[in-house]
């Protein structure tokens, strides 16, 4: 039995299209909010926190109702095609109430933009392992994640070359392109893929057999339980910590360090790409001394980045340097510990585990922007990275004393499977 490469990525065009968004998203509606509407740092931070409280209530919706339909295009196709569409439109009217300065507008289009892309979300992830094999989706898991980080760095791109500086620069430029690709990206998809067809074809039925009711509701061991408590609260820290830097290093960069223009998109290009290099060597590191070590491992490697920044007062060359650290250490911490969440599940409850990591993951984007957005406000922007510090250390405190999900599962034939990680 063997992946077939072409189809998913074909498949992974939908993540591809809604990462090249997310990646514009963070970088520049904090600069609108900011030099546009003058918006203080905790009210700003509270609306980019809007997308992940969207998130909580909207991906399990409209996932739990393209579970339910059934039509000519398939189940989440039609989701995913008018997502898109309602995305498209309503992300162009973002630089149009820019322009204008006019906060009302710009508010009711993020709002409406957010909403349409929590319509098709859930769809999109969940057309892969509605058209893989059980026993491929870990390979196809990893592709569609490539195709995710590739629209991540399109999007950097795009800034960069298309962003001019200037305090007042048009946005529409650099939103038309990202919306002409997410636009692209989906009808590329319509046109290749029969969701129908393909699964008929390929016959995938639900592969998981239920366990006796003995073994589902048997209570988990208290030693067990801790330590997915203890590795779910290490998940949010590092969230708080690492999300923080992402959604604020546009602003950071302008406000503390006195950079101009987009240069901020060139430490984020190299974290990215640096992420992206090392989540097959994350795999096999993981594979010879276990899973927390190489989170641990991470989270060190973060730590280092994240404390010399904080004695940087303007731009110096070492920063890039400094991000593709937090790049190696973000993907460490990746690879290995969703898996490590669902290492403590039953075959019949990894559905339920995976809701668990997503729901600590999320909660932290919704605190941390608000909470580190006050700080910046009220305190000074030079509390960024000691308050991203602070965080990590939590982490790393916290994750000393996880003792389950760490099993050293047997190197896979391709080393592709590694690179099984969360978007």
């Amino acid at each position: 039995m063997k992946l077939n490469y072409k189809r998913t990525i074909l498949i992974g065009l939908a993540f591809m299209s809604i990462c090249i968004f997310w990646q514009l998203y963070e970088n520049l509606i904090p600069l609108m909010l900011k030099q546009t509407f003058h918006m203080g740092d905790t009210l700003s931070g509270a609306i980019m926190a809007m997308d992940n409280v969207l998130a909580l209530f909207l991906l399990p919706i409209f996932g739990s109702i393209s579970d339910k339909v059934q039509t000519p295009l398939g189940r989440r196709i039609p989701f995913i095609i008018a997502g898109t569409a309602l995305s498209v439109l309503f992300m162009l009217m973002l630089p149009v109430a820019d322009r204008l300065a006019n906060l009302v507008f710009f508010m009711i289009a993020l709002f409406l933009t957010l909403i349409s892309m929590g319509i098709y979300r859930s769809p999109a992830v969940a057309l892969m392992p509605d058209l893989t094999s059980k026993p491929l989706r870990s390979k196809a898991n990893a592709v569609i994640n490539l195709m995710g980080a590739i629209g991540g760095i399109l999007a950097l791109l795009l800034i960069k070359l298309l962003v001019p500086a200037g305090s007042r620069p048009d946005y529409f430029p650099v939103f038309a392109a990202v919306a002409l690709i997410m636009g692209l990206c989906v009808l590329i998809l319509v046109i290749t893929i029969r969701e129908n067809k393909l699964a008929a074809a390929l016959g995938i039925q639900e592969e998981e057999t239920p366990e006796p009711s003995s073994t589902v509701t048997e209570k988990m061991p208290r030693d067990v339980f801790r330590s997915l408590v203890l590795i779910l609260f290490a998940v949010a820290l590092w969230y708080i910590a690492y999300n923080a830097v992402t959604s604020a290093f546009s602003k950071y960069t302008q406000v503390y360090l006195g950079m101009e223009g987009t240069g901020f998109a060139d430490c984020l290009l190299i974290a990215t790409g640096a992420a992206i290099l090392t989540y097959i060597p994350a795999g096999l590191v993981a594979s010879k001394i276990g899973r927390r070590k190489t989170i641990l491992i991470g989270i060190c490697l973060m730590l280092f980045s994240f404390g010399c920044a904080i004695f940087f007062t303007s731009y110096h060359p070492l920063l890039i340097v400094l991000f593709a650290l937090t790049g190696m250490g973000w993907a460490s911490i990746n690879v290995n510990s969703y898996p490590m969440v669902v290492e403590m599940s039953k075959g019949s409850n990894i559905g339920k585990y995976t809701g668990y990591y997503y729901t600590f993951s999320m909660a932290a984007q919704v605190i941390t922007p608000i909470l580190s957005g006050f700080l910046l406000e009220h305190v000074g922007y030079w509390t960024l990275f000691p308050y991203s510090v602070f965080f990590l250390v939590l982490a790393f405190i916290v994750m000393l004393f996880v003792r389950h999900g760490d099993s050293k599962p047997l190197l896979p034939k391709s080393k592709l499977e590694m690179m099984d990680v969360d978007d």
